[in-house]
């Protein structure tokens, strides 16, 4: 028999705290626009046709997505409460629980994170695209415009770095699924994002240009600009 196509999943770790943010609930549910935060990001990846299925990873407490998100568990939107103390906890829990649903070691898991609420349909599309025939996957991120400064003691500059192949990573961050496993349970908890585990089996994920507005909403100020952004009309 030939070898069955490969699907796609994507997966949000959404058991964190936010502790930087500043919000009096985990910042993924402070609201946006009229609704969550992860309420945005996941009605964007449900835009995406060639997503099989979404999953949520909840911290096994979790009593507020249920209101924060009414009507996403369906056939292509799942929910389980197994997050782990980190990240990288939290999507090894979250691959095992799709393994479990019946994906297979070679179907694609795009992890994306919860916070990145102005995620748009053709930016998981382009990653998709540019990473199906890839051996190895990879990750939106962007080629870094700034310049780039080290600090010393966190208040004065030590050095200025060569910005000219500095990327920042963004997600979502696709790889298969038993890949992924693997790099997770040989790289441990520490790596904070999954193209870090890749890399530390020695593989030299896919870099795919992201955008800008794919930020991640991490600090009291990130809250209004997000807002700001959610309230205009989206282009691709």
């Amino acid at each position: 028999m030939p070898p069955a196509i490969p699907r796609c999943f994507a997966l949000v770790p959404c058991a964190g705290v936010g502790a930087r943010s500043g919000a009096a609930l985990p910042k993924q549910y402070v609201p946006l626009a009229g609704r969550a935060m992860v309420a945005h990001t996941l009605a964007a990846l449900q835009a995406v046709p060639r997503l099989a299925a979404t999953l949520v990873v909840l911290a096994p407490d979790d009593t507020l997505f249920d209101t924060s998100v009414p009507g996403f568990v369906d056939a292509r939107g799942w929910v389980a409460r197994c997050g782990g103390a980190t990240r990288a906890a939290s999507v090894t829990n979250g691959l095992a629980e799709l393994a479990a649903r019946g994906a297979d070691a070679g179907d694609w898991v795009l992890v994306h994170d919860a916070a990145r609420c102005l995620l748009r349909p053709a930016w998981v599309d382009r990653l998709i695209d540019a990473c199906w025939h890839d051996d190895i996957g990879g990750l939106l991120a962007l080629p870094l415009a700034d310049t780039l400064k080290q600090a010393a003691n966190g208040a004065r500059v030590a050095a200025t770095l060569p910005r000219g192949d500095k990327w920042a990573a963004q997600t979502p961050q696709m790889f298969r699924l038993g890949p992924l496993r693997r790099a997770l349970a040989d790289a441990g908890d520490a790596v904070t994002d999954e193209a870090s585990a890749i890399e530390h089996l020695g593989h030299a994920p896919l870099l795919v240009p992201g955008s800008l507005e794919n930020f991640k909403v991490t600090n009291p100020d990130d809250f209004d600009l997000a807002q700001r952004l959610l309230g205009s009309p989206a282009t691709s």
